[in-house]
């Protein structure tokens, strides 16, 4: 047999995609310490925490308004599974974390979306993940984002932005007819 042959099966590992935008990311430079060159390990029992204290925080934001320690990451897999996930922990007492439309307060957690939109400030996150199957570490893979995510994907994270009914027609569309929302059957369509 050769070496190839006797070699052992390679792992795939977990990768977590994080993509960054800020309005400000040019004149300000808050991403300039995080590395968007290549992919970075982390191993499965610690916590990637995010903000602008480099003594505890593995990915620095370096802006002011921005908490000592935004929000954690924690790998885990789920009970009874051999699925990988993220739990995703908002660490800062005075700014919310929103994550696509479920808002987190201070020490609230929840589970990360394959992907979503994680928001804070005038912060947009896009977060993908890419399944793997290693138990010792993830991945992490930076990148930056040249326009605002939110524009570009189309997935809303603010309040502010109106749901859209079931029927697809928007209130402001009968407010601009001059006529308001009527309810019927759905038997009558």
């Amino acid at each position: 047999m050769t070496s190839f042959e006797e070699a052992e099966t390679e792992e795939t590992v977990t990768c977590l995609h994080l993509t960054f935008y800020h309005p400000c990311q040019d004149e300000k430079m808050m991403f300039r310490c995080l590395n968007f060159c290549k992919r970075e390990q982390v191993r499965a029992d610690e916590t990637a925490k995010f903000g602008r204290d480099s003594s505890v925080c593995r990915y620095n934001l370096m802006d002011t308004r921005v908490s000592r320690i935004q929000f954690s990451l924690q790998f885990f897999r789920k009970l009874h599974t051999s699925e990988y996930c993220f739990e995703i922990k908002n660490l800062s007492k005075k700014t919310k974390l929103t994550v696509n439309q479920t808002e987190l307060g201070y020490l609230n957690k929840i589970d990360l979306p394959w992907k979503c939109i994680i928001c804070f400030g005038d912060y947009q996150i896009l977060a993908e993940i890419q399944e793997g199957e290693s138990m010792d570490y993830f991945e992490t893979h930076l990148h930056l984002a040249e326009a605002p995510i939110l524009q570009e994907r189309c997935l809303p994270c603010l309040p502010s932005l109106q749901p859209i009914p079931e029927n697809g027609i928007s209130p402001s569309f009968f407010l601009s007819q001059g006529k308001s929302p009527t309810e019927m059957d759905e038997n009558e369509l």
